[in-house]
């Protein structure tokens, strides 16, 4: 009895180990107002799931997540690049914002004008949207 026991826990704590190694990495970003995450194989089938809390938790019920996004107050392009380890390669200035592609330390990519981006910045005034690899719809 005892035996069957101890078996029944090695198997549940060998269990236990497989699904920890099996989950996904951290987020790309740390949670701002609300998190994003794009799912789906192209742009094309891409939809979006937004939450307000709990990013890193509801991310593990996820499957086929393809991006990240989240929105800031209070931005500072400098510091937020150097967290991501994240350099410049475009910018793009529009009438009310001014848009940022990317390369960084961060698992999503695109290629976009013949370069791998991997994170899309855009700010508006002291807010800013940062997604990986880009924002899909708008901002």
């Amino acid at each position: 009895m005892r035996l069957a026991k101890i078996l029944t826990l090695t198997v549940a704590v060998a269990a236990l180990l497989a699904a920890v190694a099996a989950l996904p990495k951290r987020l790309c970003f740390t949670s701002g107002e609300n998190y994003t995450f794009y799912i789906g194989n192209s742009s094309k089938d891409c939809r979006e799931v937004t939450v307000n809390s709990d990013a890193a938790l509801i991310r593990l019920g996820l499957t086929e997540v393809c991006g990240e996004a989240t929105e800031y107050s209070d931005f500072d392009l400098e510091s937020f690049l150097k967290s991501v380890n994240g350099k410049i390669i475009a910018c793009e200035k529009l009438s009310d914002s001014v848009n940022y592609y990317c390369t960084a330390d961060l698992p999503y990519s695109v290629n976009l004008y013949g370069t791998s981006i991997n994170l899309h910045v855009s700010v508006r005034g002291d807010k800013a949207k940062v997604a990986s690899p880009i924002i899909f719809g708008g901002y």
